[in-house]
């Protein structure tokens, strides 16, 4: 006589005994609460944030017009060179926008350069851009006098002091090439590529912190995984109780 074949086939969704079908509404409970846990807290995110300007991106909206006109005084093309290199000097740049902003701020500090010393600052940024394309060590004695040089030469052209983050940033971003008066072309892509930058959504659950950190910070990174931690516990809490109520237990 051949054995009866047992049927092994289980189904979470279609359980067949109390003890699965108890199983599946639990983790299917447990589940929806972390689900609206992650999900629900960004769709209020999403909800309630609104686009909020950093303070440069307002330094930078009250002088582009004139910018772009090419009537700006010198105070106000040092606004737009100092807003452009608080984009530049974020490691979250992209090449592309890099390139914009490289080109747009190099044509503005050169009409700032005084016409009798143009050509000597256009050269030293030439031969700058040059020795750091072909640039073995950074102990390079011509390396460090140029940078240097245009360090000292662009802080007084911006209006900054020597040792701030702004001049450091200066020879790594003055370019030598197609550095002509911007067109309206450049006018969209400086503009697109600032409020990128320098616009972002926030809200109260961004800006309160919590312990020192942004609430929506610590909710994603710390209370999420605490979260996650609580109901693994309360799954193995429950199911325990589960198997005494039904006698299961060994």
């Amino acid at each position: 006589m051949e054995a009866q074949a047992n049927d092994y086939d289980i189904s979470f969704f279609k359980p067949t005994t109390e003890l699965a079908k108890i199983n599946r509404n639990l983790t299917i409970k447990l589940l929806l609460i972390w689900v609206v846990a992650i999900f629900g807290f960004h769709i209020l995110l999403r909800v309630i944030e609104k686009p909020t300007p950093e303070p440069a991106y307002i330094s930078f909206n009250s002088v582009w017009n004139n910018v772009k006109a090419g009537n700006a005084s010198a105070e106000e093309k040092q606004v737009f060179i100092k807003s452009a290199l608080s984009v530049l000097g974020k490691l979250s740049i992209q090449t592309e926008d890099k390139v914009i902003l490289d080109r747009a701020l190099s044509s503005i500090v050169y009409e700032l350069v005084p016409e009798q010393s143009r050509e000597l600052f256009f050269n030293d940024v030439l031969e700058f851009n040059k020795i750091k394309g072909e640039l073995t060590s950074l102990s390079d004695e011509k390396y460090i006098a140029l940078k240097t040089k245009i360090i000292t030469e662009s802080a007084n052209l911006i209006g900054v002091e020597i040792f701030s983050l702004a001049a450091k940033l200066m020879p790594f971003v003055l370019i030598s090439e197609n550095i002509s008066n911007l067109n309206i072309d450049d006018h969209e892509l400086v503009a697109a590529t600032m409020s990128k930058y320098l616009i972002h959504n926030q809200s109260f659950l961004t800006d309160f912190k919590l312990f020192g950190y942004p609430f929506h910070y610590f909710y994603t990174s710390v209370f999420l995984l605490v979260l996650f931690v609580v109901l693994c516990w309360v799954y193995c809490y429950r199911i325990d109780k589960i198997h005494q109520e039904l006698g299961l237990e060994n």
